[in-house]
């Protein structure tokens, strides 16, 4: 289309004069069938009513059922432009812009054809654009219609991101289970289906029995119970067909988990069969069930090497599965290894380290650094008391500065109403405001540097002090997640040879390893568990501000 759009196409003196030839287009979001405010009935109707009011000669009307957010996407859109390029027609009547457009390569493709007066006027219900106006305007309008889409992609995805943490599965309820309807947007959780839900977990009983195929237990489900799926608006009522058998046996769902983007996270809703139940399942299906996706992420994969120098390649880990004949159940044992990428490299390193040998290899490097409850506590309370004394400096400089910061924003907002108000011309405008906009980068910046003069270095020995304290007993009850963050915060260089890890320890944390011990010592030796605050004598007092200041130097 764009090879169509010639440059310098200027329309003479004497056609200007003619009266514009209209062209109506009319658009409906196909993902807004249930919300669009203005059915495409409506907005031709209004905008004929118009068209009459105003005098307007229409020449044909457009209809549209298609999304603006991407170019080249809406067909009636482009023939309307060939059409105008043609010279069919100089003016389109719609009911706002952003019907015509909402994306950055439609709208410019419109502001151009304005410019060069092959279209000369846009009229919408509430205002029109012409080929002599400030093309700031239209940019803006256009933009803010652009930015709809923008922020509403990203509020998306945040609300599905959000629903995922909480547990909230952003699906639709599979059979025997039912999503809310009445709870607030966001919020809705999936139920269980009162009708359904037995006899679903039934056909899980069958199936664990193993003297059932899953043909036949369709035909039991459909036949002698005369199961029916859930009726919907245009689907449902029906009997169960084989893949949606195959499905619901293969599904992570039924265990109280749920799959989102290739990543299996628990649900807050209520599980029909175990985990093991569903793993003697996919074995008892063979090559025709769904291998089941990992229920999480190895807690130290990506941050460990191997020991080997000549190797040096990431430690992986992987999950065995045995079957415990005595019990009928399956046990599952993780282990980490060597990748053993480099091909031309004969790697030393044979075995393998389960997770449980060496978490307790990870606590012992924890171990190092910690430090006992109370003495912590103290030396944290210092630490706060001496923070305090500058926070009103810091206040009375931080007041000023954004005072200032405010004042340079309004002269920035003045500055471009002057130029709306074609009061200063456009080079004036850019110069003054680059000069604005320099200014109020520098505030900002010594705004955020007054911000974090007095935090920055409370909270990175707050952080310092508080690992040391508690890591251990975080490690112990943590997710993987948190694991793998406690591992990564001790220190960097994780090798693993002869399964046993090593790693460099972070220099705020080695002070802690080397001078903290002596430390520790002294406090033990005030005796301080076995008497009151209050009861401290001079000599425990004086320890005391030794040891709180021996820390306040680590």
């Amino acid at each position: 289309m764009w090879d169509r759009i010639i440059k310098g196409n200027k329309i003479s003196m004497e056609d200007s004069k003619t009266k514009i030839k209209y062209f109506i287009y009319a658009r409906k979001s196909t993902e807004d069938d249930n919300k669009q405010v203005q059915s495409i009935d409506d907005q031709i109707d209004r905008l004929k009513k118009l068209a009459n009011e105003l005098d307007l000669k229409i020449i044909k009307v457009f209809i549209e059922a298609k999304s603006a957010k991407k170019p080249h996407n809406r067909p009636e859109f482009e023939k309307m432009i060939d059409q105008l390029l043609a010279g069919e027609a100089d003016g389109i009547l719609c009911w706002k812009l952003d019907r015509l457009s909402r994306n950055p390569v439609d709208s410019g493709t419109l502001q151009w054809l304005l410019q060069q007066d092959v279209i000369k006027a846009i009229r919408t219900i509430e205002r029109f654009y012409l080929p002599g106006d400030n093309a700031l305007i239209f940019s803006v309008e256009a933009g803010g219609a652009n930015q709809f889409i923008l922020d509403l992609s990203k509020n998306v995805k945040r609300g599905l991101e959000s629903k995922v943490k909480k547990g909230l599965a952003p699906i639709i309820a599979p059979v025997g289970y039912l999503n809310s309807k009445f709870k607030e947007r966001g919020e809705n959780t999936i139920e269980l289906d009162p009708e359904r839900f037995d006899l679903v977990r039934k056909m899980f009983d069958l199936m664990l029995t193993a003297s059932y195929s899953v043909p036949q237990i369709l035909k039991i489900a459909n036949e002698n119970w005369g199961f029916k799926t859930r009726k919907s608006k245009k689907l449902g009522g029906t009997e169960l067909s084989r893949s949606v058998v195959y499905k619901i046996f293969t599904s992570i769902f039924y265990t109280g988990n749920f799959e989102y983007k290739g990543t299996v996270y628990k649900g807050n809703h209520k599980p029909m069969i175990t985990l093991d139940e569903y793993d003697r399942i996919q074995k008892l299906l063979g090559r025709k069930g769904k291998p089941r996706p990992k229920t999480h992420a190895f807690a130290f994969t990506g941050v460990i090497r191997c020991g080997d120098p000549k190797c040096s390649c990431l430690i992986t880990a992987e999950e065995k599965t045995k079957f415990i004949k005595s019990t009928g159940q399956l046990k599952h044992y993780i282990y980490y290894r060597c990748t053993k990428k480099k091909k031309d490299v004969n790697c030393t390193q044979k075995g393998v380290i389960s997770v449980e040998e060496l978490e307790k290899q990870i606590e012992l490097e924890i171990s190092k650094v910690n430090i006992v409850s109370q003495l912590g506590a103290i030396a944290l309370k210092v630490l706060r008391e001496n923070n305090d004394k500058e926070t009103h400096t810091r206040t009375n400089i931080q007041e000023m500065q954004m005072k200032a910061f405010q004042d340079t924003q309004k002269q920035i907002d003045r500055l471009l109403d002057m130029k709306l108000r074609e009061q200063i011309t456009d080079e004036e405008y850019n110069s003054k405001r680059d000069l604005l906009l320099k200014e109020k980068q520098q505030l900002k910046q010594k705004l955020d540097e007054t911000d974090n003069r007095a935090d920055k270095w409370l909270k990175l020995t707050e952080d310092t002090f508080n690992f040391a304290l508690y890591a251990h007993n975080e490690f112990l009850k943590g997710d993987l997640h948190k694991k793998k963050e406690i591992l990564m915060t001790l220190g960097s260089n994780f090798l693993l040879k002869d399964r046993k890890l090593t790693l460099a320890s972070h220099k705020w944390l080695k002070r802690i390893e080397n001078e903290y011990p002596p430390i520790e010592d002294k406090y033990k030796g005030l005796e301080l568990d076995k008497i009151n605050e209050n009861e401290l004598s001079s000599e425990q007092k004086e320890g005391l501000e030794i040891i709180t200041e021996e820390l306040r130097a680590l």
